[in-house]
């Protein structure tokens, strides 16, 4: 569930924190009280986009901070492992994004960095959030299918035919990208297969640019390199002048100071190696130059093989490796053309053998939604008929398709009559808003038992029905809350008295600034918003509130 939300600079909230517990939360307040940003807070959580103007005036950055307690954590864990992020530990997990007028936006989920895009895989297991109109979802079949999907318990088997399927897509595509395309001409052929031949000429090595490059500077520069050899070791040498020259006399001097006074043998050890480095520095300089010779004929070489991979990149690729990449490609391309009839018919092998896993897996599919197809149907007519449905009639209808889609071998179509008397009609032509609502609950309710996203939250759906049937939404709602924590932002008494906690949204002007809060009503206070909601604050609204608080207890 959600343990506790933190908003701080958000619209017209300053700083607010929301400790919430399990069962049905009724939040009420009258409009314009801030209700809404509660709901927008949720979606910042969630990663929906987040929008500056949200800051608060005066602000420069406004936080969203939610804690969530997940009984059961795997499904969240795999989107955290995908992330490259730890599990939770002991089922806490935190979330919290902040949105600056710089635009420097931060998400963090358990203290680490994330991307909007794991916010959102993460928000699917987290939240089913449902407003005024998210009741429209219902009119599109796939959704359908989805509900009638989750009710079966069916996902693994979708998830596996969905990889077949889109296997089978990708096979078909080459297929008929090959079978569509004009034989490639003899001119097409040649022009392939003088390019493959022309970079397997130059018989290209990986990491070969660089050493040749290398080699070709010190054969250009051959003469210049011997001279500044010559220098060093004039300067190092042991003629007059030299450095080893002079360090032997000073070597002399050492020695006569050693042999007055041993104890001076320890000061010169530093000396005597710089003495033997220097000889040696001065032999590897000789040896490098006397190997120093600059032979025309390389030098030509050289010249032309750096020509030959210069030509070779302006055609092919900035890099020996794209050179090399172009060349594989090119052959690949060459065989297939060459052998165009063998790899058609590879091709159409492929394409028949994953059609026929695709309807193996399909018919699977297809066999778990007929067997649950009637069964939801019956169980949301049950919850409709609580919801003021009583001789209404609903039914899953299944139809094959042409083709393997997507999603299956059939479509879904949820048919409804509100009415006795009346044919079935696809549920988008039938129902009104108001109407939907009461359906979006009904189907919610009959895949409470399989809907693992632990918070539900309806904002306002009731905002269509009558006082009667807002009361048995609120039993509805209820009942939900039995297995998920529901919050259920509502203008009607009837579904906030049957709340298991009710919380009030104000808005109060201090000093020149409008604030929004939320807080928890009981006992009196409870009473006194219930008849505010009533319709006034006589007693008699008290009444019979007492009376809707009596009939919840």
């Amino acid at each position: 569930m959600l343990s506790f939300i933190k908003i701080r600079h958000l619209a017209l909230v300053e700083d607010v924190t929301w400790d919430l517990r399990a069962g049905l939360i009724g939040v009420t307040g009258e409009t314009g009280a801030g209700k809404s940003i509660i709901v927008g807070a949720l979606k910042l959580i969630l990663g929906e986009r987040a929008d500056r103007s949200l800051i608060r005036n005066g602000q420069d950055t406004c936080t969203v901070e939610a804690s969530f307690h997940l009984r059961d954590s795997r499904a969240v864990d795999a989107v955290l492992e995908e992330a490259g992020l730890d599990p939770c530990q002991d089922g806490e997990l935190l979330i919290k994004r902040s949105i600056s007028t710089s635009g420097a936006n931060k998400q963090l989920v358990n203290c680490t960095p994330v991307t909007i895009q794991v916010l959102k895989n993460l928000g699917e297991h987290l939240v089913d959030l449902h407003g005024p109109h998210d009741h429209q979802s219902l009119n599109s079949q796939d959704r359908q299918l989805e509900m009638l999907d989750k009710y079966v318990g069916s996902e693994d088997t979708l998830l596996k035919y969905q990889a077949t399927w889109q296997q089978w897509r990708a096979a078909q595509k080459e297929l008929e990208d090959l079978a569509n395309s004009e034989r490639s001409s003899s001119q097409q052929v040649d022009m392939l297969r003088f390019q493959a031949q022309e970079i397997a000429a130059a018989a290209l090595k990986p990491g070969e640019e660089e050493e040749i490059e290398a080699r070709h500077r010190i054969a250009a520069n051959g003469a210049r390199l011997t001279e500044v050899c010559s220098a060093i070791t004039a300067r190092l040498g042991e003629g007059e002048g030299g450095i080893l020259d002079a360090l032997r006399e000073l070597s002399r001097h050492i020695h006569e100071l050693e042999k007055i006074d041993p104890g001076t043998s320890t000061m010169f050890e530093g000396f005597k190696s710089a003495q033997i480095e220097l000889t040696e520095l001065e032999s590897s300089v000789q040896e490098y130059a006397d190997d120093l010779e600059t032979d025309p004929a390389e030098l030509a070489e050289l010249d032309q093989r750096i020509h030959t991979i210069q030509t070779l990149k302006r055609k092919y690729g900035p890099t020996v490796a794209a050179i090399l990449e172009f060349q594989q490609e090119a052959e690949q391309r060459l065989a297939k053309i060459e052998n165009r009839g063998e790899e058609l018919e590879r091709l159409e092998k492929l394409v028949k053998d994953r059609r026929a896993e695709v309807e193996k897996l399909g018919k699977q599919l297809s066999k778990k939604r007929a067997e649950a197809a009637p069964k939801l149907a019956k169980e949301v007519a049950t919850h409709l008929a609580d919801l003021g449905f009583k001789r209404s009639v609903f039914e899953t209808q299944l139809s094959p398709l042409t083709e393997p889609a997507r999603q299956g071998l059939e479509e879904v179509d949820f048919q409804f009559a509100p009415n006795p008397g009346e044919p079935l009609k696809p549920l988008r032509l039938t129902a009104s808003s108001g109407e939907m609502s009461r359906v979006l609950l009904a189907v919610k309710s009959a895949l409470a038992k399989q809907d693992a996203v632990p918070l539900l939250v309806f904002d306002e759906i009731d905002a269509n029905v009558g006082g009667n049937i807002a009361e048995a939404v609120g039993h509805k709602m209820a009942s939900l809350g039995s297995t998920h924590q529901v919050i259920a932002i509502t203008h009607f008494p009837q579904v906030a008295s049957l709340a298991a906690s009710h919380f009030v949204v104000t808005k109060e002007i201090e000093g020149d600034r409008t604030k929004s809060h939320i807080r928890e009503v009981a006992n009196g206070e409870r009473i006194e918003e219930l008849a505010r909601m009533l319709g006034g604050k006589l007693e008699s609204a008290r009444e019979h509130a007492r009376n809707l608080l009596a009939g919840r207890a």
